[in-house]
């Protein structure tokens, strides 16, 4: 179900830039969003590993500097019948996690070090199986996805925001000035909601996934416990459009962000995980 979910809400973002780009310029203006949606998903797919791993001074690491996280990533990657990951760490105490790259062949596990300080190994396995079922999901490339889209619908807003100001507005009976004031305000509203929905409904598959994997879903439940209390009193200095990749909203204690949440509360995560088996 949620994976229909997934499909339904990544159609709205597309028809939503559609309808943005069929209001600038009809037909043509249609053809020349979803081009520009396109182009932005290719730069993303090949792209935002590099950028994010440098935006978080994230460090690759071998076997040899951390045996006992290699091994435990190594062991449910197999598991999971997936190929070994690259591992890194994040510098930092703030601990969270996220998984990046294109695909399974290049995918990346990056753990903070404040993740590894405070968890248990069964709370880490279920940690590490959640990344890790995000990889064979595939849902890298759905968040990449829903993000440029998003921002392609943002950036389109923006314009209709300085055609309004300008009086560059349509003439005709359905536009007008007060149809690009009203689009400039509603469009990203609509393209953040939509953008969160997919989110939260790919943490619940990734958890369920998890749990799974490491056969210990109260393992997974209780570093979320850890996790979600720990982010509130050592928050971490994390970019929002960066925010939906993380196993906890790194964001998490600035109440404007709450507003905003790319994740599913925390207390309803946990509940799920203990009523499975």
């Amino acid at each position: 179900m949620n994976t229909i979910k997934t499909g339904i809400l990544l159609c709205a973002l597309t028809v939503l830039l559609m309808i943005i780009g069929g209001y600038f310029g009809g037909r043509q203006g249609i053809v020349i969003a979803f081009i520009f949606a396109m182009v932005m998903n290719f730069g993303s797919y090949w792209f935002s590993d590099k950028i994010v791993l440098k935006m978080y001074r994230a460090r690759q690491v071998s076997e040899g500097e951390a045996p006992e996280l290699y091994s435990m990533i190594k062991t449910l990657a197999l598991r999971a019948g997936l190929p070994m990951p690259k591992v890194y760490i994040v510098p930092g105490d703030a601990p969270n996690a996220f998984a990046t790259g294109r695909n399974e062949k290049h995918a990346v596990v990056a753990v903070t070090e404040g993740l590894l300080r405070i968890l248990n190994s069964d709370e880490l396995e279920g940690v590490l199986s959640h990344e890790l079922t995000h990889i064979k999901n595939k849902d890298m490339l759905i968040g990449s996805i829903a993000a440029t889209l998003a921002g392609a619908i943002i950036m389109l807003a923006s314009m209709a925001k300085w055609a309004a100001i300008f009086g560059v507005g349509r003439d005709d009976e359905e536009g007008g000035i007060f149809g690009l004031i009203l689009m400039a305000i509603l469009a990203p509203i609509a393209a953040m909601i939509i953008q969160m929905a997919i989110s939260r409904s790919r943490e619940y598959i990734a958890d369920k996934g998890g749990a799974r994997i490491s056969g210990k879903p109260y393992g997974l439940a209780g570093a979320l416990e850890k996790l979600s209390q720990a982010s509130k009193a050592i928050p971490m200095q994390a970019n929002p459009s960066t925010a939906h990749m993380f196993i906890v909203n790194p964001l998490t204690g600035k109440s404007l962000m709450n507003l905003f949440s790319t994740h599913p509360p925390a207390e309803e995560r946990i509940a799920r995980l203990r009523r499975m088996r």
